[in-house]
């Protein structure tokens, strides 16, 4: 099997845990390469569900081997809770997970900061996790970072963090006191972790360059979802990190070359969570009856996502970026109900219709797509393994999803449990 990406094509919360969760049996290796803990992957095994936001999905597989990599940015504290998590349902990480030296910390501070950032947006405001995640890679690129090689040297752990704090006094003031001081305390209090965080360290780079020589097999984990990638995506409604299939290699240290297979993960529908444009979202009862069928609540945040019909302009855009190869199509049973389904072919804007995806906000916000209507199957999908047993206007809808896309799609979700698949 070559090593494989597999990559969200629309943003996010496509399902691409399970995806690699399925395809993590064909592996060794599971690496994640970008990302922090403002994303969930949420895996059904034997109707007991696994949500992890950190650690890859690859922990639930026994003897497999799984990497954070340096292009994520890990808070040590939600990492360690999630893996206390993992041993109390019996899995454990020991000697199979590692850690790059060269990945950032968010440190609390970041989380504080990220809040009261929000809140002077006000109706501009991006609609983030309050995770800590974009001021964590503001820092890293500002060149004033904390990486986690940093806490094996107190010395310069704590010179670094009261730089960090003393270069934010003017915002940080707007706290009471008591929280300044209590902030401080909680940041340096982050170095308490090093005894556990040390024997996981490891050249990421130099171990999956060997492991590969060796033979071994690799999925590469991302988070998030193409139109959520810092510099393709809804800009400035993304994440701070890259994640389309160039993530992989500026996030593990590896060259393009050891790079396969990208597997494509593509909803069935489309949906995003948080502010920003979205021209296919559906305000109506579709778009109600889409998210409760869909179950379509964050699993790091809890908050509703806003649901619509697929969009294959959006799509053959991040085809273009990732260089898809196949095709995972997921939660075709969500749109069971449908008598008539949607998908967007293109975008009318200022009197022209358009079939090609411009990452620009004024023309997303003010573009009305442009549909074409497929019949729908009203019979239902889920749990069905064999594609013969699809009903004929289901496989029809497949199938021309794969045809727009020119791409051959090769699993098919049809419920969120790990034997809910199709494979072809």
């Amino acid at each position: 099997m070559p090593n494989r990406v597999v990559v969200g094509t629309q943003w996010g919360d496509e399902g691409k845990g399970k995806v690699v969760d399925i395809l993590t049996e064909e592996a060794d290796i599971v690496a994640r390469y970008s990302g922090g803990a403002n994303a969930g992957h949420t895996v059904v095994i034997d109707n007991e569900k696994f949500i992890l936001h950190l650690v890859p999905t690859g922990i639930l597989h026994k003897n497999k081997v799984c990497v954070i990599g340096n292009g994520m940015v890990i808070d040590l504290e939600h990492l360690f809770s999630e893996l206390e998590e993992l041993k109390k349902r019996e899995i454990t990480f020991q000697k199979r997970l590692l850690i790059s030296p060269n990945v950032h910390l968010v440190m609390p501070y970041h989380k504080v900061l990220e809040r009261l950032e929000e809140k002077a947006r006000g109706k501009q405001k991006i609609g983030t996790t309050g995770r800590g995640i974009g001021p964590a890679y503001r820092d890293k690129i500002a060149r004033r970072g904390i990486r986690t090689i940093d806490l094996l040297d107190s010395q310069r752990f704590e010179q670094r963090v009261e730089f960090n704090l003393r270069i934010r006094e003017g915002l940080l003031s707007l706290l009471p006191e008591h929280e300044l001081i209590s902030l401080r305390h909680k940041s340096l209090n982050v170095l308490k972790l090093r005894r556990k965080v040390k024997p996981l360290l490891t050249d990421i780079g130099l171990f999956l360059h060997r492991s590969i020589r060796n033979g071994k097999n690799v999925i590469f984990e991302g988070a998030q979802g193409t139109l959520l990638d810092i510099d393709f995506g809804t800009y400035p409604y993304c994440t701070s990190s890259s994640t389309t299939v160039g993530g992989v290699c500026t996030g593990l240290g590896i060259s393009p070359a050891l790079v396969g297979e990208v597997i494509g993960v593509v909803k069935a529908y489309t949906t995003r969570v948080g502010d920003g444009p979205f021209p296919t979202e559906e305000k109506t009862k579709v778009g109600e009856i889409l998210q409760e069928s869909g179950n379509e609540f964050g699993a790091t945040t809890g908050r509703p996502r806003r649901c619509g019909w697929l969009d294959l302009v959006m799509l053959k855009y991040s085809f273009r970026i990732n260089g898809v190869s196949k095709i995972a199509l997921t939660k075709l049973d969500v749109l069971d109900t449908f008598d008539k389904i949607k998908v967007c072919v293109g975008y009318r804007y200022r009197g022209k219709t358009s079939t090609e995806f411009v990452p620009d906000l004024r023309t997303l916000q003010n573009c009305q797509p442009v549909y074409k209507e497929i019949p729908g199957w009203q019979k239902s999908t889920e749990g069905i393994t064999n594609f013969k047993r699809l009903p004929d206007k289901a496989k029809r809808y497949v199938d021309f999803i794969s045809q727009k896309l020119k791409t051959p799609i090769f699993m098919i979700s049809t419920g969120n449990k790990r034997d809910q698949t199709i494979r072809l």
